[in-house]
């Protein structure tokens, strides 16, 4: 496998770009939304069910695959890896200070972070595993994985024993004790194999000669947001939270 042959090059990969900024912007409006119907007390009744779920999924996944198949470029994977996880415990200290109430305990950029940290460490082994196998059983073993928080696994059919839901540490991994609570919560169960998945997406792209086709111009503006997406993660929520607060007064 030759996943690491464009590691050196400095040339941006403008549809990634795109597709992170387009996530980007999706989740600036989701939590200007979110903080309409959670602190303003606006009643929309669609995004508290399926729809406002689906919205979400869609912005967490994209993060996610995009994250797991840009470990594959640039230099510095660990300082990024690490950067990242410190800005999530910076997330997690402003949320537990500020707004307790909507605290942020093992958020999105904790897990990129992490996911970021175990795939350098991890990393010869992971090119070991061709790129179409690495696919399918990221997504397969994420499929299996998912409800993990709610004590099931393999669709809901198995199970799972209640001593391993604990404590925090446990929750890191996903399973979270009776009373934990965050409202961004995305533990390595099951997501961690969906970052696997992005990880090897990258090494099908280059079976098949398509990585020049990602280095085509998108969108500018979304290729923009989507360059900067780290630092709009951490400071748009309390701007968008300071906003909807001014005008419900």
């Amino acid at each position: 496998m030759m996943y690491m042959k464009e590691e050196m090059s400095l040339e941006r990969y403008h549809i990634i770009d795109g597709v992170r900024g387009l996530a980007a912007a999706s989740m600036v409006l989701y939590h200007f939304v979110w903080d309409l119907v959670y602190m303003a007390g606006v009643r929309l009744d669609w995004f508290a069910g399926l729809a406002g779920r689906l919205w979400q999924m869609s912005i967490c996944v994209t993060f996610i695959l995009v994250s797991g198949f840009c470990q594959n470029l640039g230099r510095r994977r660990l300082r990024r890896g690490l950067t990242v996880f410190l800005c999530g415990g910076a997330v997690t200290a402003a949320t537990l200070i500020f707004m307790p109430e909507n605290r942020i305990v093992f958020g999105v950029l904790t897990l990129l972070g992490s996911c970021m940290i175990l795939a350098t460490v991890l990393d010869d082994f992971l090119r070991r595993v061709p790129a179409v196998a690495g696919f399918v059983i990221g997504v397969l073993l994420f499929s299996l994985t998912y409800g993990v928080e709610n004590n099931t696994a393999v669709f809901g059919l198995v199970k799972l024993p209640t001593w391993l839901y604990r404590n925090y540490f446990t929750a890191f991994f996903g399973f979270k004790p009776a009373g934990f609570y965050s409202t961004d919560y995305y533990p390595l169960l099951p997501w961690a194999f969906l970052f696997a998945a992005g990880y090897y997406l990258y090494g099908i792209f280059e079976g098949l000669g398509l990585l020049n086709l990602l280095k085509r111009r998108f969108l500018p503006p979304l290729e923009c947001i989507g360059r900067r997406a780290l630092w709009i993660y951490m400071l748009h929520q309390p701007v968008l939270a300071g906003l909807v607060l001014a005008l419900s007064k």
